[in-house]
């Protein structure tokens, strides 16, 4: 039996119904009060059902909130299903052949090594400086994807991670040639079949949907590509995202700090363990699935630091052992406000 989500919107569930502690949740949310978060919307999925929501004005459950780098876990599944339908070959494929068309600044044999899967793990090993003095640096070229693929190398390719935006706007750019369309490709291959209507996505000087930011949803539209991916890219009952992609996407492919892994363009926590689709100023859709959680942050944080704290104090510690309940199986009650 797949994954199962109602139209248009989740079902609500009490947390004693889905064997979730109400006040260790309550906790949570006075802990946010008591440190002054400036969060803007927390959401906890268990489950399948809500059980627990809060926003601080003046958002709310269907305020459109910017994403910044959560928009490269949506490239990564795009990229996945691109290589499913044959429009990509496969992760080993080499990137420069995509753009034989055109020349890039600072030409080295290191950089025909560079594939799709180095662009994934942010192991391209171009130069990068991640930070705002070089986003206005792109902003002020027309040609995005030059200005990335010119940087000069200083690694060979998947000898080491550097978070790199570019290279995720790289494959955006990929998916736009071969699909015609990255945003059009979204809506009809990802965003459509998982209940995402019209949503707003930046594009570059050229027109491409940007890879590495710019994606605009609601929290309860970025819970549900965690929800496909906790059920292992299925949605009731089509297999939008193959399997074997959610797998290797969410399982350690390079180390990215002491304490963190990344797949392809997801964070992995193997302490937990879990993993984290993650953007700028705490914008977060965190998936447990041996709690079989879904939690959403939107923020104006300094990181994600405090909401990993939340996750580690109180949430997951607010996860009962339960039969999974379904479904279909019973009417839920309504939850908490």
């Amino acid at each position: 039996m797949g994954a199962a989500v109602p139209a248009p919107d989740w079902p609500r569930a009490s947390t004693a119904s889905q064997a979730m502690d109400s006040a260790l949740l309550d906790a949570a949310r006075a802990e946010v009060g008591r440190q002054h978060l400036a969060l803007h919307g927390m959401l906890v999925l268990r489950h399948g059902f809500i059980v627990e929501e809060d926003y601080w004005p003046p958002y709310g459950p269907g305020t459109p909130h910017e994403l910044y780098s959560c928009t490269k876990s949506f490239v990564s599944a795009l990229t996945g299903i691109a290589i499913q339908r044959g429009y990509l070959g496969d992760v080993s494929d080499k990137v420069l052949p995509y753009f034989a068309d055109r020349p890039f600044a600072h030409p080295d044999p290191r950089k025909a090594g560079i594939t799709l899967a180095n662009l994934l793990t942010m192991s391209s090993g171009l130069a990068w400086a991640e930070g705002d003095p070089t986003y206005r640096q792109m902003y002020e070229t027309r040609d995005w994807v030059s200005y990335v693929l010119g940087q000069p190398m200083q690694a060979e390719p998947g000898s080491s991670f550097l978070y790199s935006s570019g290279t995720t706007h790289v494959l955006s750019a990929l998916l736009q040639r071969r699909t015609g369309d990255t945003y059009a490709f979204a809506r009809e291959a990802l965003f459509g079949p998982i209940g995402i209507t019209d949503p707003a996505w930046d594009r570059d000087p050229q027109g491409i949907p940007i890879g590495g930011w710019g994606l605009k949803l609601s929290p309860r539209d970025m819970a549900r590509l965690g929800y496909l991916y906790l059920h292992n890219g299925e949605w009731n009952g089509t297999q939008v995202v193959a399997a074997v992609w959610v797998r290797s996407s969410t399982r350690k492919q390079i180390s990215a700090s002491p304490v963190l892994g990344y797949g392809y363009q997801w964070w992995i926590d193997d302490s937990v363990p879990m993993y984290a689709a993650l953007g700028r100023f705490g914008q977060g859709i965190f998936v447990v699935p041996s709690r079989d959680l879904v939690v959403v942050f939107t923020a104006h944080l300094e990181g994600s630091e405090p909401e990993f704290d939340l996750l580690r104090r109180f949430i997951l510690p607010a996860c009962q052992q339960a039969p999974r309940q379904s479904f279909g199986t019973g009417e839920p009650t309504p939850a908490r406000s």
